[in-house]
């Protein structure tokens, strides 16, 4: 996956986090549900239930964590899963086969490797799929829903891509800037939906960023991911280098420099990381999201700039703002919180705690990933009622008393 060691072990440990974490949370939803309500003479007993067949397509970013982060409450929710690993990084899933089946019933769990266009595409066609739950990019997504030919009976589930911008304020703390900045936009190469991939910069500080962060980036440790202290990684897809050096090309052409001196230079499966400087709407790298080790640069004097950038994008995921004055934060976090969902203030993008919401408008999402959210994406709310009579109270105490159905209980999990 050419992911470093230490990045390998926290996904590793914090999907083991998310896990229990989620059966906590159902838990308290189970206690929550235990329960009759009355209103207007109306008994219910009101529990959420599973939807049917998910769908489940995880990224190769992060093919433990992002995945699980769908599968475990889609099944924990009593639904059965369609699990179809990412094109790369699928090796760690081997192991994993043994523990589902164990665990689980036939049929519940249903593991396929093979490129998603000719797996998921008919899958889908057939209609018997109730959750399309998918981590990736929107035009996956698109051409999936299409294939079913009962849309309205498809829930989506979708993370999808991201623009994440940084807006440095005149008054920034440039160290703590700088840091983040580096962390955001490449922690894993950039290969990250919550990844910065364009920073905006005051004019007033325009050139001490650029210097000092070019600098930065420059003394980034580069080699093989299980060495030490390794930053920056190979790419693991076969056609990322060429499509970096591409935009790199597009954007130098269109009136662009690279900034830092290590900027672009490469060798094979390997793009050093390129800060570009000043790139405009024209440029691919503006456009599109790169999800690799590229950093656009702009600069602005009145605010206005990114935030009409913003509310023009096809993305609204999380933004990045570094300042200290309260009086111009302020203003600035209102309008943020319209354009996207996350707003991070002296901190890069980042999705966790998974206890937080997880979302983003536009292209960038659909439904809300979190601990407590999906559970209720992957499931309904649905109950049992009955009018307030003598027949149809003892009809209830006596299902109640018995084993007879396990969804008309009081009973709960401690």
């Amino acid at each position: 996956m050419e992911k470093n060691h230490t990045d390998s072990q926290k996904e590793f440990d914090r999907t083991v986090d998310y896990i229990y974490d989620t059966i906590e949370a159902y838990k308290k939803i189970d206690r929550d549900s235990a329960k009759f309500q009355k209103h207007s003479g109306i008994n219910a007993h009101i529990r959420r239930g599973p939807l049917g067949v998910v769908l489940c397509l995880g990224p190769y970013n992060y093919p433990l964590n992002e995945t699980f982060c769908l599968l475990i409450p889609a099944l924990i929710m009593g639904n059965t899963v369609i699990f179809k690993p990412a094109k790369h990084g699928v090796l760690l899933i081997s192991p994993l086969m043994e523990a589902f089946k164990k665990h689980f019933p036939p049929g519940v769990v249903n593991i396929l490797f093979g490129r998603g266009r000719i797996l998921a595409t008919p899958i889908m066609e057939s209609g018997k799929v109730n959750v399309l739950a998918l981590i990736g990019h929107s035009s996956s997504a698109n051409s999936l829903q299409e294939s079913h030919p009962k849309k309205n009976r498809l829930r989506l589930v979708l993370g999808l891509e991201a623009k994440n911008p940084a807006i440095i304020l005149p008054d920034a703390d440039l160290d703590l800037t700088i840091q983040e900045c580096i962390n955001g936009s490449l922690s894993y190469n950039g290969q990250r939906c919550t990844a910065l991939k364009i920073i905006y910069v005051h004019d007033e500080i325009r050139d001490e960023f650029l210097k000092r962060f070019s600098k930065a980036v420059d003394e980034l440790k580069y080699g093989n991911p299980w060495e030490k202290n390794v930053k920056l990684t190979p790419l693991p897809e076969p056609n990322k280098p060429d499509y970096i050096r591409s935009l790199i090309s597009d954007a130098k052409d269109k009136g662009a420099k690279i900034i830092n001196e290590k900027g672009g230079i490469y060798c094979e499966n390997f793009v050093y990381p390129a800060v570009l400087y000043p790139v405009t709407k024209d440029m691919k790298v503006y456009k599109e999201e790169q999800f690799g080790p590229i950093i656009p640069v702009i600069s602005f004097n009145d605010i206005d700039k990114p935030l009409n950038d913003m509310a023009e994008s096809n993305y609204g995921q999380q933004v990045s703002v570094f300042g200290k004055e309260a009086k111009k934060l302020g203003p600035l976090i209102d309008t943020l919180v319209n354009l996207v969902c996350r707003v991070n203030i002296n901190s890069s993008c980042q999705r966790g705690p998974d206890i937080y919401p997880f979302t983003g408008r536009k292209d960038s999402a659909f439904s809300t990933l979190s601990v407590h959210d999906a559970l209720r994406s992957f499931s309904i709310r649905t109950f049992v009622a009955s009018k307030d009579n003598n027949e149809n109270n003892e009809i209830i105490k006596d299902l109640l008393g018995s084993n007879n159905s396990n969804f008309v209980s009081t009973d709960y999990i401690l």
